[in-house]
């Protein structure tokens, strides 16, 4: 699809004022980020982060942290496709809601995402919804699985430092506020293994 191509269809609204940020990535070395740069472009974009070679799953995407670090409220971050943003739904929701939280605006070229306009805006209620549900369903399944091993019988061991519910809100002030790993091991009182590991047995990390 050419680039100019994702300009169709209805005026996209701008912020009034602030910057076009755009993010590439391809997974591995041999791809090429050419079309992503050249969709980024035809948008606007005045600053285009990328991450080359560098697999979704991965936690560590230094292009995508200096993305986020770069952009201001009144921003716009753009993206050619929502997948090449989150590693996995959860992550992808709580980028969405972290931006919101900025007052930074978001649009995903080819699933025409832009919450700069009135019908893109209820994007991030959804995507903040889901984030909350996922840590729901994370604490209601981890409970649930310490209370059946009780049940029958099973040694758990020394009760963790950390509750779920700390888990829960580390890894949320984490990924939806910007805190560091160290800073939130700080506010917590735990060491950054201690941190690391609980998040590691909830399955957030």
């Amino acid at each position: 699809m050419r680039p100019e191509n994702f300009l169709m269809g209805p005026m996209r609204e701008l912020p009034a004022t602030g910057r076009l940020i755009g993010y590439a990535r391809v997974s591995t070395e041999d791809q090429k980020l050419d079309m992503q740069f050249d969709c980024l472009k035809a948008a606007g974009c005045n600053q285009v982060f990328n991450d080359h070679g560098v697999s979704g799953s991965k936690a560590d995407r230094p292009g995508l942290d200096q993305a986020l670090s770069s952009v201001a409220k009144g921003d716009m971050l753009i993206v050619y496709k929502l997948d090449r943003l989150g590693r996995s739904v959860l992550h992808l929701a709580d980028l969405l809601a972290r931006l919101d939280k900025q007052d930074v605006q978001f649009w995903s070229l080819t699933e025409g995402i832009n919450t700069a306009t009135p019908g893109g805006k209820l994007i991030y209620h959804i995507f903040a919804a889901v984030a909350e549900f996922h840590r729901d369903l994370i604490r209601e399944n981890t409970r649930n699985g310490l209370k059946a091993a009780r049940e029958r019988g099973a040694k758990l061991g020394r009760p963790s430092i950390m509750s779920i519910d700390d888990i829960i809100e580390a890894h949320h002030c984490m990924q939806q506020e910007g805190a560091t790993l160290t800073g939130t091991a700080k506010r917590f009182r735990v060491s950054i293994s201690t941190l690391n590991r609980n998040l590691r047995r909830a399955q957030l990390r």
